[in-house]
């Protein structure tokens, strides 16, 4: 693939552009920097009628999420699903860099129908145009410790965001919204509260762990692709966290290190379902749940492994 190379290319060749941007309030939501200065071609971007959406808060499975649907809709073709790394199969909607690094908008341009964008913008964010066109959206939501402790050490490696600093005033950070893509309520929420008025597949992180054959088989359904059991089992197998670790196209290791720092950590940490058991106190532990349960009060959208 050309644009892969290309795109590769950008990233490889002019490490002098990414740095640890501040955020930035874009209609009340803090993003990085270059995205909220060039918000306007990603709020006016044009989607396709056949276009799928995949939307996350940053750090719930979305590239597994990613290769899952890259690997149903090419019929199960593991050697396909290598073609490129995930970012360059599945462009990532509203990332920006400075020039001379290609936007996402810009890459999504050239990119043949149908399309598969990914994005971790709040629902009240997302372009009009893929309501507008009545768009596909799979939304994969992680319980909230998990997903923080998760996003913790990723904003540690991941050297274009806030230095996280200690994990303590991090908890509090990401109770109050004061990360990359806000509030981690509102944007489950939204999504949740969303479903019955537009087509939005609503998947959790801990449905997909307890059984993700059953789970993929869900998604192969929305997507109204048919799939005898054998590729369905066989996928299961190319998208479990061990094999998806040790595939170069899924583990982000192509990136360069001025943008995941692989000394500090690795993209795929763990994957785990209560992994936050080892990082909360007690104390933090009770401080979050009264919060928790106050902000999501009135919601009849339910985690598993959070209270």
């Amino acid at each position: 693939m050309e644009s892969h190379k290309d795109y590769t290319e950008a990233l490889h060749e002019h490490p002098e552009v990414f740095r640890r941007y501040p955020l930035v309030p874009v209609h009340g939501i803090p993003l990085m920097e270059p995205i909220a200065q060039q918000w306007a071609p990603i709020e006016n971007f044009e989607a396709r009628p056949d276009d799928l959406l995949i939307s996350t808060y940053p750090k719930a499975g979305t590239t597994w999420m990613q290769e899952i649907v890259d690997l149903i809709r090419s019929g199960g073709d593991v050697e396909k699903a290598r073609r490129a790394p995930t970012y360059v199969r599945i462009p990532f909607l509203e990332i920006c860099s400075p020039p001379p690094v290609p936007s996402g908008v810009d890459t999504l341009v050239d990119v043949p129908s149908p399309r598969v964008i990914k994005t971790h913008l709040p629902f009240q964010l997302v372009p009009k145009s893929f309501f507008e066109n009545n768009c596909k959206i799979i939304y994969v939501a992680r319980n909230a410790k998990d997903n923080l402790v998760s996003y913790y050490f990723f904003d540690r490696m991941n050297l274009t965001q806030p230095d996280p600093g200690p994990w303590d005033s991090y908890v509090k950070k990401f109770m109050e919204g004061k990360v990359a893509w806000g509030s981690w309520y509102d944007h489950v929420r939204r999504y949740w509260d969303e479903r019955a008025n537009h087509r939005i597949l609503y998947v959790f992180y801990e449905d997909m762990k307890e059984d993700p054959a059953r789970e993929i088989h869900r998604i192969k359904d929305f997507l109204e692709i048919d799939l005898p059991e054998d590729i369905v089992q066989k996928i299961t197998h190319h998208t479990s966290f061990q094999v998806m670790r040790d595939n170069p196209m899924s583990n982000y290791s192509t990136l360069p290190n001025a943008i995941f720092d692989k000394k500090i950590g690795t993209f795929m940490r763990k994957g785990e379902v209560g992994d936050w058991k080892n990082y909360f106190t007690v104390a933090q532990n009770e401080a979050f749940d009264a919060d928790y349960q106050h902000k999501m009060e009135g919601t009849t959208l339910r985690f598993r492994d959070v209270l």
